[in-house]
Formats: structure tokens, sequence, C-alpha cells
């Protein structure tokens, strides 16, 4: 009799430890396909600073200025297209967008299909760069830069449904330029 009870206690002993370790298990594996999935979203949390370069400050950095030009709007003093030129070539891009980013705004405008399958989610504006705005308010796609095999850095990022405001980046969420698009 004492043996079968001293069985008992030993496997007593065993489970709580084989539940603490599975748990464990689940939360690692939790954890990791939850950053694995914001990083394939291009959704990636500033990394923290270390502690020692925020002792004694607990203001945030300030961030740059958001830069906004209206598509049509000279910025500087380069002289305005010829009105059959904008014409023939449709609506007038900000002069700081790249060629592929009228693509992407064709396809915003047509509802897509998309080429990437993270087109059209949620930008979840965690670096908070743009205006603070409820959850689902922004959605992010890609512009295609020539000879990258994957999605690069370049994004625009729109407002609202249907669009009303427009962001692009071209270094990853890490600054933002406004601009607007003719309806």
């Amino acid at each position: 009799m004492p043996l079968r009870s001293r069985s008992r206690r030993k496997s007593g002993i065993r489970k709580p430890a084989l539940i603490v370790l599975v748990l464990v298990v689940l939360l690692s594996g939790w954890f990791w396909q939850q950053n694995r999935t914001r990083h394939a979203a291009g959704d990636d949390p500033a990394p923290a600073a270390t502690p020692a370069a925020n002792a004694g400050n607990s203001q945030p950095l300030p961030l740059p200025p958001l830069e906004t030009t209206r598509i049509g709007s000279q910025t500087d003093t380069a002289p305005a297209p010829a009105p059959a030129a904008s014409a023939q070539a449709g609506p007038a891009l900000a002069a700081f967008l790249p060629p592929e980013a009228h693509a992407t705004l064709r396809l915003i405008a047509q509802g897509g299909p998309f080429p990437h399958s993270q087109d059209g989610s949620v930008f979840g504006n965690r670096e908070r760069r743009l205006p603070s705005k409820p959850r689902g308010y922004y959605h992010e796609y890609t512009v295609e830069t020539p000879g990258l095999g994957h999605r690069g850095a370049r994004r625009i990022i729109t407002g609202g449904q249907p669009p009303d405001v427009y962001y692009y980046t071209d270094d990853h969420y890490d600054s933002f330029r406004s601009f607007q698009v003719a309806r």
C-alpha cells in the first residue's frame, strides 16, 4: 500500500511541472506567431529604447513634422506643366511620389486586386507618426520597388472609407508625406 501512495505522489509532482512546461511552450509559440505576423504586415513597433538612454527623460521624442503636398500645387519655383500634358497623363501626382505610386493609387481606387496579400490591411499606426484615429481607419498598400523580390519599404497609407487622406512613406514608416488625390 505505501508503494502505491508514493507513486501517486511522484506523478502528482510531475503533472504540475508538465502543465507549466506545456503552458510556457504554448505562450512562447503564441508570442512568436504574433511577432511574425506583425513583422509580415509591416506593422512592427518601434524598437524600444534602452533604459540608459531614457534615464532622467520621461518626455517622448519629438516626431518630424508631416509634410503636406496638394496635388497640383507648386512648392518650388519650377514652372507649372502645360495643361494639355497633364490632361493626357491623368491626374497629376505629387512630385515626391515615385512613378510606381500611380499604379498603386489606381488599384486603391478600383478596390484591387492587389499584388500582395497585405495590401489593404489595417495599418496600426503604432509609432503614432500619423494623426490619432480609431483602429481600422488607416490601411496600407505596397508601392512596388523595381528590382526587389519582396515588398520593400515604400507604402501608401490611406485614411477613411472611401479614402480621403493619403500618406506616402519610402522608409518603412519612419516618416510620412501627406498628399491629396483628385476624386
